[in-house]
């Protein structure tokens, strides 16, 4: 049995003084996005998302300025954070006629108060009415992946 001196000498001679673990291998590079883990929708209590439907364009962030006059145009969904902007696509669709239009874009944004109380309407996704029209990255993004956080709205411009 090798006594602990020679246990050192040989962890030294091995380049670890002390018995340092080797150093951690290089892995691939992390990805761009952080992935979120899906939700267990039996389980998971679902949000309520209120989405704002316009079209040609977005709303103006001053239309969310007052409490209780947001635009008319609201349709309320009840959905989860790993909803990805295909589901919403297909759900807007099933209440504006003008979003099932064979060539109809839909263009995605989050609106929130900004640390002054201002509306703030961030562009975050663009989808395709149809998905034969041309798929888009942004059909499998999903609420958490976009930074979505309860109580911001959805404004949804159909193109």
């Amino acid at each position: 049995m090798a006594s602990t001196a020679e246990a050192a000498q040989s962890r030294q001679q091995q380049g670890r003084p002390g018995g340092a673990p080797p150093p951690p291998r290089a892995g691939p590079p992390p990805s761009a996005r952080p992935r979120f883990e899906p939700v267990d929708r039996e389980k998971t209590c679902p949000l309520l998302l209120r989405v704002f439907t316009k079209i040609g364009g977005h709303h103006a962030k001053e239309e969310f300025a007052i409490r209780g006059k947001e635009p008319k145009d609201e349709v309320q969904i009840y959905t989860w954070m790993d909803a990805t902007l295909r589901e919403l696509t297909d759900l807007v669709k099933e209440v504006a006629s003008a979003a099932r239009r064979r060539d109809a874009k839909l263009s995605f944004a989050f609106v929130y108060p900004d640390k002054q109380g201002r509306f703030v309407v961030r562009p975050v996704g663009m989808t395709y009415s149809y998905p034969g029209n041309g798929r888009r990255q942004d059909d499998m993004k999903t609420l958490a992946e976009l930074g979505f956080q309860i109580g911001d709205y959805l404004d949804v411009g159909i193109l």
